[in-house]
């Protein structure tokens, strides 16, 4: 904007790189903290299980809590970006960060812990959405759009953090107690903080902003309707052996609510008028968050296993888990460089059923082999459904509106993980066993079977037929997605 422009000075375009190492660093560093965290507990939870005497249905809810922050945190940030600036809500978000690592760290109980992981998860949501209004503004000021690497090195810093959170989490563990893993975010955002300081322009100043955060367009009743919904559904999702069947009705009554209000607000925090005609991107959306379910219930439910029923210490289960992130990592790359959207997500649907098939008959006392070949099968979608869902997002989204679409799908990620959480919880109850590792297995398949059948009936993912007119004849018309 030309206003943003003139307010703020800033170098001209040739005094610094374009998209330079020290525009994108801090982005990058701030960016991989929230994936990071999402993964890395959960080769600490049964430390942390056995130091406060608790469950695994207890410990579950360091994993939900996380996540219900950050469903909600982050569309909201990501809108303040827009609103005040970005590097303002990237800088509050890191202090943030280091507040919940002091505390996790010190926490003299398990309350504690999970207060540090609710500032963690609204810490953590700032980055992303303000890293994008970031290069959007840089985009803005050179005049061109943001390089298609860029945005790739954002991505894999997600998927690469995600991927390896379990193996680091184990060393951590190993090395200085399930205190490392909250710890360990002091330092990273403290060096994110400086670095933003002294390579991230400046904000234009707040009155001359006007993205949808600067002037009512925060839309605070949706988001404490919403907050209210995923709240109750979360409760009642995390003792599903003992149901709280009166939590069903808060849910059906805020979400009705919600939706109402959703249709009259000019600006919601869900637009769902846009996700009720674009049936391509709520697939989308829905593909993604099945996804992510199997996906973390072996992320966490798999290591919890490894542990109490296969006897390992955390250092050796993370080393256990490595193929699986090295995979992820792999695939995260190979999906970035393909064209079609529908061949990738076949295939990570198909080895998510073949993973699922190896749990199921795993026991303790299934080879060592055949332990790193199942994680693989996990590890192998991880990548190709993070890189193809995105381009899925980014193909089937409103032009204007690829933020909120974006952060959408952060939060279809986010319930998948939470209805995870309630599965391992009704699976083990007090102690990971054979026959929850079993259970989660019979749903991880069933839902593998049903993302096939959705990727590959999905007439939205197949590629635009090419047309080669005459030279005398009009190209044909471009094919339009709904």
């Amino acid at each position: 904007m030309r206003t943003a422009s003139r307010a703020t000075p800033r170098p001209a375009a040739g005094d610094r790189p374009a998209f330079g190492a020290r525009l994108t660093a801090p982005l990058l560093l701030g960016s991989l903290l929230n994936p990071l965290n999402t993964t890395m507990i959960s080769t600490g939870l049964v430390a942390i299980g056995h130091d406060f005497g608790v469950g695994a249905a207890d410990t579950a809810w360091l994993v939900s809590v996380l996540y219900l922050a950050s469903a909600v945190a982050q569309p909201v940030l990501g809108k303040l970006a827009d609103g005040i600036g970005p590097r303002r809500v990237f800088l509050g978000g890191l202090v943030v960060v280091v507040a919940s690592g002091l505390v996790g760290a010190l926490a003299p109980g398990f309350g504690w812990l999970l207060v540090s992981r609710l500032l963690l998860g609204v810490g953590t949501s700032a980055a992303y959405p303000a890293a994008m209004a970031v290069l959007r503004d840089e985009s803005r000021r050179l005049g061109t759009p943001t390089p298609r690497t860029v945005l790739g090195r954002l991505s894999f810093a997600a998927l690469g953090s995600a991927a390896v959170g379990p193996t680091l989490g184990g060393l951590l563990v190993a090395t200085a107690g399930w205190r490392g893993i909250f710890a360990v975010n002091v330092p990273v955002a403290l060096l994110a903080y400086g670095a933003t300081l002294r390579w991230i322009p400046k904000d234009a100043p707040r009155g001359e902003r006007t993205g949808d955060g600067a002037a009512g367009g925060l839309d605070p009743l949706g988001t404490l309707l919403f907050t209210g919904v995923l709240t109750c559904l979360v409760v009642f999702l995390l003792d599903l052996r003992h149901p709280l069947w009166w939590l069903l009705a808060p849910v059906v009554l805020l979400g009705a609510v919600l939706t109402w209000w959703q249709l009259r607000h000019p600006r919601p925090f869900i637009d769902l008028r846009m996700l009720g005609s674009n049936h391509a991107l709520a697939r989308t959306y829905l593909r993604h968050g099945l996804s992510y379910l199997v996906v973390y219930c072996v992320m966490y439910g798999f290591t919890q296993w490894l542990e109490e029923a296969r006897g390992y210490g955390s250092l050796h289960t993370g080393l256990v888990m490595l193929p699986m992130s090295l995979a992820a990592l792999a695939c995260s790359l190979l999906g970035a460089h393909t064209k079609g959207i529908r061949a990738p997500l076949t295939v990570a649907a198909v080895l998510l059923a073949v993973g699922s098939a190896l749990l199921l008959v795993t026991t303790g006392a299934t080879p060592l082999a055949v332990l790193l070949l199942a994680g693989a099968c996990f590890g192998i979608p991880q990548g190709l459904m993070g890189t193809g869902n995105q381009a899925a997002v980014q193909q089937f989204a409103p032009a204007d509106a690829i933020g909120s679409a974006a952060g959408l799908q952060r939060t279809a990620q986010y319930i998948g993980a939470i209805t995870a959480s309630g599965l391992i919880g009704l699976a083990y109850g007090r102690q990971a066993d054979d026959g929850g590792l079993h259970l989660m297995a019979v749903v991880g398949g069933a839902l593998a079977l049903v993302l096939v059948v959705l990727t590959v009936t999905d007439r939205a993912l197949r590629p635009a037929p090419q047309h080669h007119p005459a030279p005398e004849q009009h190209p044909a018309p471009e094919r339009h997605h709904s």
